[in-house]
């Protein structure tokens, strides 16, 4: 199937060109907000001479103005007026699972229906990966350059960020090719992928970040320290962060087989507990750093995601 088709259909179609429409202006504003940034060294389109002075480094110098002035100045450059976006998407194991929610209860001739439970439409890998189109095709609807780094168990394949439309196929193409296994390796695969990113710019890292926290972290810091602004999704299944189930669980770790049995009754609050604090963990953390952290799950549309976050984002810059 062609990637545009499945992950860019009709309806996917219409939900981001609705999205464009309502959020042209914020996205163009933060756009332009990252496009402003000084990345010296980055950019290559001369813009004028100016005299040296003090503490301009060396290597800025026109020699060849200096031979026919006797006379020292420097070239300045203007930044490139291009972003380069790369989308980061972990496919580790954990990303496939598909929870189970009962439905609200309804009326049915006066009474009340049961609860039965029903599969989620999509795992968190697929969540992630129609977000991952989204901001694809905004990205290049500016005329930024996109690149992709898939993640497992360590960076699995990268694509170069281009800022051509047919690339744009090219990301979704390998995104369609992928399928959740292995164990994760997200610290590893961020380092790995930092090294194939030449230029500063925006990352955006889709995962549910269910790995060691503290060298997952690290390696987030790692991206702010190199220059990078950066956003983390953080995409959970709508089971994972309601925990809806009840009566006796057998729970296996998708990555490792590892089984666990508990009672629903008797887990349930401090498992929601131990997720807001983590969550709240990973905020804090990631905030501190002046990136960006986007709790999701897959019962919110993630048009509205990508619409909600962007307003948020345009109010603090």
């Amino acid at each position: 199937m062609n990637p545009l088709t499945q992950y860019l259909d009709p309806q996917v179609i219409q939900q981001v060109s609705r999205l464009d429409l309502r959020a042209r202006f914020i996205v163009e504003g933060f756009l332009a907000g990252l496009h402003s940034s000084p990345f010296h060294g980055f950019s290559v389109e001369f813009s004028e001479h100016r005299k040296y002075v003090q503490g301009d480094e060396p290597r800025t110098i026109d020699w060849k103005v200096f031979a026919r002035s006797d006379r020292l100045f420097v070239r300045k450059y203007e930044a490139e007026t291009h972003l380069a976006c790369h989308l980061l998407v972990d496919v580790s194991a954990s990303m496939g699972y598909v929870g189970f929610l009962g439905p609200p209860l309804v009326s049915r001739r006066g009474a009340l229906a049961e609860k039965t439970p029903w599969p989620q439409p999509a795992s968190k890998l697929m969540y992630a990966i129609h977000l991952a189109a989204a901001l694809g095709y905004l990205v290049i609807k500016q005329k930024d350059a996109l690149g992709l780094g898939i993640i497992g168990e360590r960076l699995e394949r990268m694509l170069p960020a281009r800022s051509r439309r047919a690339h744009l196929v090219d990301v979704l193409a390998a995104l369609s090719a992928v399928t959740p296994q292995g164990q994760t390796g997200l610290a590893r695969g961020v380092r790995e992928a930092l090294a194939q990113i030449p230029h500063r710019g925006l990352i955006v890292f889709l995962s549910d970040l269910l790995t060691d926290t503290s060298s997952l972290l690290e390696a987030l810091h790692h991206i702010r320290f190199r220059g990078h602004d950066l956003i983390v999704m953080h995409v959970l299944d709508a089971a994972e962060t309601q925990f809806p189930f009840e009566g006796s669980l057998r729970l296996e770790d998708p990555e490792t087989g590892e089984l666990l049995l508990a009672d629903a009754a008797a887990v349930r609050r401090r498992y929601l507990a131990a997720l807001e604090t983590w969550r709240r963990r990973l905020n804090d953390q990631i905030t501190t750093a002046r990136a960006d952290y986007v709790p999701l799950d897959t019962g919110v549309p993630f048009d509205k995601a990508l619409i909600e976050f962007l307003i948020q984002r345009s109010r603090r810059r």
